[in-house]
């Protein structure tokens, strides 16, 4: 890796590291969902990065991908389990992180296990290590708990403007060989839950992100697909971001012709198949 590269990775994981401190006395009873992601994403921009992607407010069997809408009224209830997984990037270069709060101030076991479950993935990440060791040790992990892995959710690698790159590491057990190298950055998540251990995708769709050039009846929606190619370079955003496009139904109108002509791909929220409660854990590693 250059060494020009490695330092926006380290600027973007110092920024986080910030953000994350900020972040979390925002998770309290009552506080509404939108607020916290606006006030979120207003803090990465003051410390000098750009949200990779719309910060995620996922609740209880939510496991992911629940960012607030325009106007959202969702707020937080005692004794919810909140996920917020957030991004920063600097030139495209991502940190990528998340934590899981109960509010209330209460420590909640699922929280414990996936923060343990993260720790001895960490532990691993290095080169020469194989996939299916990372992946065992979660599992084993947050067995240990008396609680699951979700196996269709995986940590993930990291490049330039790219969220989701190689390698892929599932949270359950694998045969996967494949051997980290040196270089790689690696979004470890790991996602535990008292369900059956997988996820659905779900209603409604709040995230979106260039897939393709594509020709557009509606002005909107052009305007918008120019917006997601060349000021979100290709990364994941949400309606929040486009209210100085249009109101909220011809935002809406647009994002349905952009997704259905393939010029978008969606992100449904996701929610664990038998509503169990889902607690989330994230660092972005550069070997």
């Amino acid at each position: 890796m250059e060494e020009e590269i490695r330092k926006k990775y380290e600027q973007a994981q110092s920024i986080a590291k910030e953000v994350l401190k900020f972040s979390e006395p925002l998770i309290k009873l009552n506080a509404r969902a939108f607020d916290i992601a606006e006030e979120i994403e207003k803090k990465m921009k003051s410390l000098g990065g750009l949200p990779a992607f719309p910060v995620n407010i996922s609740i209880n069997e939510v496991a992911a991908h629940y960012t607030p809408d325009i106007n959202d009224s969702l707020v937080l209830k005692e004794n919810d389990l909140v996920k917020v997984d957030f991004g920063v990037h600097i030139d495209g270069y991502i940190s990528d992180n998340a934590f899981t709060i109960c509010v209330g101030g209460k420590s909640h076991p699922l929280i414990e296990a996936s923060k343990k479950g993260l720790e001895e993935a960490v532990k691993l990440i290095k080169p020469g290590t194989k996939i299916s060791e990372i992946s065992e040790a979660v599992e084993n992990t947050l067995n240990g708990f008396g609680f699951n892995p979700i196996r269709n959710l995986c940590g993930h690698g990291l490049d330039q403007y790219v969220q989701h790159a190689g390698p892929t590491i599932p949270n359950g057990k694998n045969n996967l060989r494949e051997e980290l190298e040196e270089g790689q950055v690696i979004a470890m998540e790991v996602f535990a839950t008292n369900g059956s251990g997988l996820v659905k995708d779900s209603f409604p769709t709040l995230i979106y992100k260039f897939a393709s050039d594509k020709p557009t009846r509606m002005p909107e929606a052009r305007r918008i697909l120019d917006k997601a190619k060349n000021e979100f370079f290709g990364l994941p955003f949400t309606k929040r971001w486009l209210v100085d496009i249009a109101t909220s139904i011809k935002i809406d109108m647009s994002l349905r012709q952009l997704s259905d002509s393939g010029a978008l791909m969606e992100y449904p929220v996701l929610k664990e198949i038998n509503n169990g409660l889902v607690a989330q854990t994230e660092e972005t590693i550069v070997l």
